[in-house]
């Protein structure tokens, strides 16, 4: 979700040697806890920025980094009765981060998994401050990244500090003690005791002066597959999500939006609707109307039978067509240059020939199956707030906007979330849910209909690219100039990161391209769709760039009469990760043999998020012009695997999830107003239209890289890819059915 998605390090050393003062700079901390429990605290350094003091409890050390900027990020307890508790730093929402990240612990620490707790971590923008992204959120696919140093460096300082203190009480060589299970073990004496019995003491033993961190050939945890410790609770029900709170004399209101961005309530007719049983309140503001009831079904009967006159405002004409018509005038102008290679000018000039080309992509929108929803009870001089979101400091910010009340004095209990993809990275839902629960006596449960959230999402930014490539007397590019069109979620969301013009996410995979061409000019103009919010989507940058970049390059291969796997292996000489899971995809998809009539392959590689992956697909287009992907093979090289299982899993969903985005998704605008309603005319991948997907997981000694969005990001120039091979029709504008149905691409 960052501009630094590829910024990865080599994989940590074996061994580490802190002083006790660069133990606490490098931000773990280690402290008696209450109760005379061990707690440690641990952060990632930040780079630049300004120093910030470390954000403490009663307990811990109050340091900062000499980088810029330190806090800790996540803090582990270990009890006396020897369990260990994680207060997670990440949310899960379906990633898998609630096992991949204890198993980073427990591989170092040597316990059982089965002794590790996890709590949602408190919002808190010092201790749980996350440098890849600028804040306590998740989100990115950063997770791994972020934890994969500091909490294995964590484990080990309490592994080896509980070896030190029981060897002491031994009086015996540390090197003759061992960690296994929770325990420390002297081999000779037949010695063992259990971590929880060494806590108060090691709580008092100075930092060891050199930690020793496993190998990857060391690991017992990590690297091997494992079945997630929330499939459980979450196959049963009894994982508790946002939606699934439940208080004692809750009421629930129900949502009704401006159906017009930037619209206004001019007047609200609610006669009927205080007649329906069990509705007890009507709340008016601005731009929304709550109805609010002593049960869900009394609030939404309630809401329908609403008669409300909307003040549209300006753009109550606004249409799809037109926001594309401001893309394209703005496109006549000079750009903001995010990367410069050689004078583009020159190269154009110089190139044997040229090929231009123009790319659309609409809004998408998020539609988690959790439906939008925040619980809050609010007081006098507090509230109290439930709900699943990524991004906890900000939602305490918008309940202290719409309510007034002190930071201080909100307190958040963060859950599972029922699917993000970035739609709970934004926090209108809960100043929505706040403004009207400052208005209710009691805790209330504000929920937004299905249609209510599609209808008023943070969209995924529709874009318009332009591309002019300069081609030698082989078809090869030698010169690629490149101008990105359209929102800039960073200004809005992150406004420091957005710099001198550019945002580093519409531009992500367009300026660091794996392929070897010469000279490059990449533009960003910044067109925002005039009333239609933007915001994140799973993938962000990656999904919008890669289809442009990798359906240009394959109608440059056939453009050269090449074979499109052949044409991008020459290409790629200088990215031997990216040209080795190329490889490996075509081989396992068996590229190059025979399909039948109306079917085709299509290939596209990415380089995003710090890992390397390749895509085919295969598809069948009837004569209706439907699509069918009948078979997916992906090979994925990602560093380092904390959870294989995991990372499999992620693939798939990324896949399906793109699938759907590449073959139906699209958001259009008319009259103001945004079209879509729910999942008959939003389509989703249905189970029986699934491919067959084949994820094939490349050994890797390189950091780990991240996996939640990558998947999303490759499938759809893929898609698009194999259905020319397919029918013969390049398609360069999503969602591909709709483009293949226009009457100059039909193939019947």
């Amino acid at each position: 979700m960052s501009p630094n998605h590829n910024n990865t390090s080599p994989a940590s050393p074996e061994s580490i040697n802190p002083s006790r003062r660069t133990f606490l700079k490098a931000g773990v901390m280690l402290t008696a806890g209450a109760g005379g429990g061990l707690l440690l605290g641990f952060s990632l350094p930040a780079t630049g920025g300004p120093p910030l003091r470390a954000g403490v409890t009663d307990e811990l050390v109050n340091v900062a980094s000499p980088q810029g900027v330190f806090a800790p990020n996540a803090f582990i307890q270990i009890g006396t009765d020897g369990q260990v508790t994680l207060i997670m730093p990440k949310v899960e929402m379906g990633q898998g981060v609630y096992t991949a990240i204890p198993m980073l612990l427990a591989e170092e620490l040597e316990v059982p998994l089965s002794r590790v707790v996890l709590a949602h971590a408190p919002p808190d923008e010092k201790r749980f401050f996350d440098p890849l992204l600028g804040g306590q959120l998740t989100g990115g696919s950063t997770s791994i990244r972020y934890a994969w140093d500091p909490m294995r460096q964590a484990g080990a300082v309490a592994r080896t500090l509980l070896v030190n203190t029981a060897a002491a009480r031994w009086q015996v060589d540390p090197s003759t003690c061992k960690a296994e299970d929770g325990t420390v073990v002297h081999a000779a004496s037949s010695r063992r005791v259990g971590y929880g019995d060494l806590v108060a003491d090691a709580a008092k033993q100075p930092v060891p002066k050199e930690v020793k961190l496993k190998s990857p050939d060391q690991f017992r945890v990590i690297g091997k597959p494992l079945k997630r410790l929330d499939g459980v609770p979450k196959g049963n029900g009894t994982a508790i999500f946002g939606i699934d709170v439940m208080l004692p004399d809750m009421q629930y209101a129900m949502i009704v939006n401006c159906p017009v961005f930037g619209g206004k309530v001019a007047s609200v007719d609610d006669s009927v609707t205080k007649q329906v049983p069990g509705v007890k309140q009507v709340v008016v503001l601005d731009d929304i109307v709550a109805v609010v009831g002593e049960h869900t079904w009394a609030a939404r009967r309630g809401a329908s039978a609403l008669k409300i006159r909307w003040n549209d405002g300006p753009n109550g004409k606004v249409s799809t067509r037109d926001l594309f018509n401001d893309m394209k005038r703005a496109a006549k102008k000079q750009g903001a240059v995010a990367k410069s290679v050689g004078n583009i000018r020159d190269g154009l000039d110089k190139a044997a020939s040229r090929f231009n080309a123009e790319y659309e992509q609409p809004f998408l929108a998020h539609a988690p199956m959790e439906p939008v929803n925040c619980t809050l009870h609010v007081k006098a001089d507090s509230c109290e707030v439930w709900t699943g979101t990524q991004v906890p400091t900000r939602a305490v910010d918008e309940v202290n906007r719409a309510t007034g009340v002190p930071k201080d004095k909100i307190v958040l209990y963060n859950h599972l979330l029922g699917g993000g993809f970035g739609r709970r990275l934004e926090a209108d839902m809960v100043y929505k849910a706040a403004a009207v629960a400052k208005r209710v006596n009691g805790p209330v449960k504000v929920i937004w209909s299905r249609e209510e959230d599609v209808q008023h999402d943070i969209y995924r930014p529709c874009y318009y690219d332009e591309v002019v490539v300069g081609l030698d007397g082989k078809g090869k590019p030698v010169a690629w100039y490149h101008k990105v069109i359209g929102s800039s979620i960073l200004a809005r969301f992150a406004p420091p990161l957005f710099k001198d013009g550019i945002d580093a996410d519409a531009v992500e995979v367009v300026t660091d391209l794996p392929y070897a061409i010469p000279t490059q000019q990449i533009e960003y103009i910044r067109e925002e769709p005039r009333h239609i919010p933007t915001g994140w989507w799973r993938g962000v940058g990656p999904t919008r760039a890669t289809f442009v970049v990798e359906s240009l390059i394959d109608e440059l291969a056939v453009r050269a009469n090449a074979d499109p796997v052949q044409y991008r292996q020459s290409l790629l000489g200088q990215t031997p990760r990216a040209k080795n899971v190329l490889d490996i995809a075509a081989r396992m998809a068996n590229w190059g043999s025979a399909l039948p009539k109306g079917s085709g392959r299509g290939v596209s590689v990415l380089h995003a998020f710090g890992s390397f992956m390749c895509m085919v697909a295969e598809v069948t287009v009837d004569k209706a012009n439907e699509v069918a992907v009948k078979r997916v093979v992906c090979a994925v090289d990602a560093g380092m695997l904390v959870n294989p299982e995991t990372v499999e899993a992620q693939m798939q969903g990324g896949i399906i999830f793109g699938i759907t985005g590449a073959l139906w998704g699209e958001i259009t605008i008319a009259d103001g107003r945004v079209q879509q309603t729910n999942f008959a005319d939003y389509r989703m991948l249905r189970i029986n239209e699934t491919p067959k997907i084949e994820v094939h997981l490349v050994k890797s000694t390189e950091a780990p890289g991240g996996i939640g969005e990558p998947g999303t990001s490759a499938i759809g120039a893929a898609l698009a890819n194999a259905v020319y091979a397919a029918t013969g029709k390049r398609l360069r504008a999503l969602p591909l059915v709709r483009q293949l149905k226009t009457p100059a691409n039909k193939t019947a």
